[in-house]
């Protein structure tokens, strides 16, 4: 488990990422002809910044449409409807989610994407070589194979990887060094944007800090940005700036990583802190169980999505949405009562 701290305040330029009211519906067929009956709303309606150098952590449970999201983002899936506006090294702005594939492909090796399984991201019947050269070759920034050999041992060597190893395949090696070659191949381009999905979970906790670690060294010396998608609070809270929590394809939650752990506004966030160990021994966990299960997404309740689950709920929750406000400078939210309600931040657990 990592040790709770602050994560340090890094000084972020101008936005690099901009979702306008990004949407992602999956359409559900039926019969012989697959007639459309309606439609999975992974992604409804999200929207925030993701500012140059920063690293925005983004939360919630399985299902609540955090890996859709990121997919999206790098255009591995194309949404529904919206926008993503992303600055380009000249400043010009690009809607990734309307470009044409032609013009998307040159502009691809600008953002990238770390996967959540280092066991089936990496092709088995290719080289660490083959691997982490594919995007040079792909994006065509280098020809002479010397010159891009030459690059894959400086990518090896800054995430601490054996050069001798260059022509070693997957199965060699363990699961944190295959997230390693994964990283490598990553930077291989020169991204400026890293969607990292669930880059630590499939780890072990000490080798969840080292790759932590690493991302941070590396975010520093090439200056980059990371949306940071995870189920684990105590290493969002590691590693993040600014945090986003999800539920049912909606963002139901919006603060810099310090008030959103301190000072919760939403219902779900506070359940979700209950959560959070600690590496205190006098702490005795005093978690929130919610009822139920995960809200449908093809058929979400009326009114607020979380309120069949939320011990605040009252009449109005179950028929209007909420609007997403600004409960105090910097910190977002989409609750009726998130003036009114006192929820329990990490801490104030007993």
């Amino acid at each position: 488990m990592l040790e709770r701290q602050s994560p340090v305040k890094k000084e972020v330029g101008d936005v690099l990422l901009e979702l306008r009211d990004l949407k992602k519906y999956f359409p559900i067929e039926k019969g012989f002809l697959r007639t459309v009956t309606g439609h999975v709303k992974a992604v409804d309606g999200v929207s925030f910044t993701i500012h140059e150098g920063e690293t925005f952590g983004l939360v919630g449970e399985s299902g609540s449409g955090k890996t859709t999201l990121g997919r999206c983002i790098v255009r591995a899936i194309s949404p529904t409807s919206g926008e993503i506006y992303f600055r380009l090294p000249d400043g010009e702005e690009v809607d990734i989610a309307t470009l044409p594939k032609r013009e998307l492909r040159q502009v691809r090796k600008h953002f990238h994407m770390i996967f959540q399984d280092p066991y089936s991201s990496l092709d088995p019947r290719m080289s660490v070589l083959d691997i982490i050269a594919e995007p040079i070759r792909n994006n065509k920034l280098l020809s002479a194979n010397r010159d891009i050999q030459d690059r894959v041992r400086e990518l090896m060597s800054v995430v601490g990887l054996d050069i001798q190893h260059l022509n070693r395949y997957p199965h060699a090696f363990s699961g944190g060094q295959r997230q390693r070659i994964g990283i490598a191949r990553s930077l291989a381009p020169n991204p400026r944007l890293i969607v990292c999905d669930e880059a630590v979970s499939a780890l072990d906790v000490s080798i969840q800090a080292q790759i932590l670690n690493l991302l941070e060294d590396l975010q520093a010396e090439f200056n980059l940005t990371f949306l940071f998608i995870a189920h684990d609070l105590s290493v969002v809270e590691h590693i993040s700036d600014r945090v986003g929590v999800m539920y049912v394809g909606k963002l139901v939650e919006l603060a810099d990583t310090d008030s959103l752990f301190a000072d919760p506004k939403h219902p779900y966030t506070e359940a979700l802190l209950s959560a959070v160990p600690t590496t205190d021994p006098e702490i005795k966990m005093d978690r929130i169980i919610l009822p139920g299960e995960v809200a449908n997404p093809a058929d979400p309740p009326s009114g607020c999505y979380f309120h069949p689950r939320c011990r605040y709920a009252q009449d109005i929750c179950k028929t209007e949405t909420p609007k997403w406000s600004e409960v105090k400078p910097d910190h977002f939210a989409a609750c009726h009562f998130a003036n009114e309600l006192e929820l329990r931040g990490v801490e104030d657990a007993p």
